[in-house]
């Protein structure tokens, strides 16, 4: 490994890590002062998102991918943008799905509640997909620039040193920009989380509607398994972003007349 992270990678490591953790606490006190939202569903939002999102589903990817059938799903583009965004789909949105159901239920006197609950499930991912794996590449991107790679490096051996020295040869040739982008990507996404949400939330509050569940879980499915797309076939990542917040976006839209319709 030869080279230094630059100083403009580490800033907008910092800028993004900032993003990731703002996010909720931003959302969280903008849905409570000014719209008078619960509290409870923002932190039922972030119990969803760990539980159904970052064990249950991280578990099902460890028993699936590296088992054999898994060695061909990962080797496959469409297989892997198949499985990864079906299984996003249903966890999450089962999860949501579940939560309504059962202990928001007392809650759904308040549509905001919806986006309340959206601003825990996003911003609790934001926070640990973005900001922690920030945190995570600033502590390395100093140490490499300090010379303190063997500090990172000295007691691996095998695939796991193999891991650690591919990421530290990634944070020192990936164009700076892309760690910016990780904050804007993390900001639609939030926006589809939110509006997820309320799909899923009419689909158990109102009679007749219990086919936005299963719309949410596709929508979902679609941004996750286009995304995975579009990356394999090696599209800029810029373009990607704007696929992605397009779709974020027309799927506020679409959430919001529904909204506007059942309320």
């Amino acid at each position: 490994m030869t080279g230094t992270v630059s100083a403009l990678s580490i800033a907008f490591m910092a800028i993004s890590c900032v993003i990731g953790f703002a996010i909720p606490i931003v959302l969280l006190i903008y849905f409570r002062k000014k719209k008078g939202a619960d509290i409870l569903p923002f932190f039922i939002g972030c119990a969803v998102m760990l539980v159904f999102a970052l064990l249950l589903e991280s578990a099902v990817h460890r028993l699936v991918l590296f088992s054999d059938i898994g060695k061909t799903i990962q080797n496959n583009i469409w297989l892997y943008a198949l499985y990864g965004g079906l299984m996003a789909g249903i966890f999450e949105e089962t999860g949501r799905f579940l939560a309504f159901k059962t202990v928001l239920r007392k809650k759904q006197g308040k549509d905001i509640n919806a986006l309340m609950y959206g601003a825990g499930h996003g911003g609790f991912e934001a926070a640990a997909l973005l900001g922690i794996t920030m945190i995570n590449n600033i502590i390395y991107s100093v140490m490499v620039n300090s010379g303190n790679t063997a500090a990172l490096t000295g007691t691996l051996s095998g695939d796991v040193l193999a891991q650690v020295e591919a990421s530290i040869q990634a944070l020192i040739t990936t164009p700076s920009y892309q760690f910016l982008l990780g904050g804007v990507e993390r900001i639609f996404a939030v926006i589809l989380q939110l509006f997820l949400s309320v799909l899923v939330w009419f689909a158990v509050k109102k009679k007749g509607k219990g086919y936005l569940y299963p719309l949410a879980i596709l929508i979902h499915f679609l941004v996750d398994a286009l995304t995975v797309v579009l990356s394999g076939l090696g599209v800029n990542m810029i373009m990607i972003e704007i696929v992605i917040g397009i779709l974020s976006v027309l799927t506020a839209f679409f959430a919001k007349k529904v909204w506007r319709y059942q309320s």
